[in-house]
């Protein structure tokens, strides 16, 4: 399979698992989780046609491990990112002493001012080094690079979630705790 190709399920599993399941008529259950077969035919129904050899493909190779099977590969579901109400299940951890979030200047007023807010997501999401948080920020133009102190946070009562691929996800970074880095 091309990676043209990867990418255009792998964006479109985003939307429907994330933000948009209607968007095909699936149900996903409170976890997150959609049937594998339901989502291959449903998705096969709005001209996004891939097997489920090619579906297996794009969840190991995806570089941002965005989507996960169950253990019999009979459901799939986002690892973190959705505007959709789910629950991971995911269990509070100690984060390390600091977390790295990738923005661009144009909303270091509001960040200053308001701290970090979920907007239309679950949680904020975190990385454990700076190069993941300068590719974050890069998406929407220069990226600046804003210190959480994530340790400071959590001996402060905040909870910290780590996702199955590795995100840091936590519901709101108060602008007390955040450091500006270039």
């Amino acid at each position: 399979m091309n990676e043209q190709h990867k990418k255009s399920i792998s964006k479109f599993l985003s939307l429907i698992l994330r933000h948009s399941p209607q968007t095909i008529q699936i149900q996903l259950d409170e976890n997150g989780w959609a049937n594998v077969d339901e989502l291959i035919t449903k998705c096969a129904k709005h001209k996004h046609i891939f097997s489920f050899k090619e579906l297996e493909e794009v969840v190991a190779t995806n570089d941002k491990q965005r989507f996960i099977f169950n253990e019999n590969k009979t459901k799939i579901r986002a690892n973190q990112g959705h505007s959709i109400a789910i629950d991971l299940e995911l269990q509070p951890q100690t984060p390390p002493d600091y977390l790295y979030h990738g923005t661009v200047s144009k909303f270091l007023k509001e960040i200053k001012k308001d701290g970090l807010l979920k907007m239309s997501r679950q949680h904020i999401h975190l990385s454990v080094d700076k190069e993941t948080a300068i590719k974050v920020g890069s998406r929407r133009g220069v990226p600046v690079i804003l210190v959480v102190q994530s340790a400071k946070m959590h001996q402060d009562g905040y909870s910290f979630y780590l996702s199955e691929n590795g995100v840091w996800l936590t519901d709101h970074v108060p602008a007390n705790y955040i450091e500006l880095k270039n």
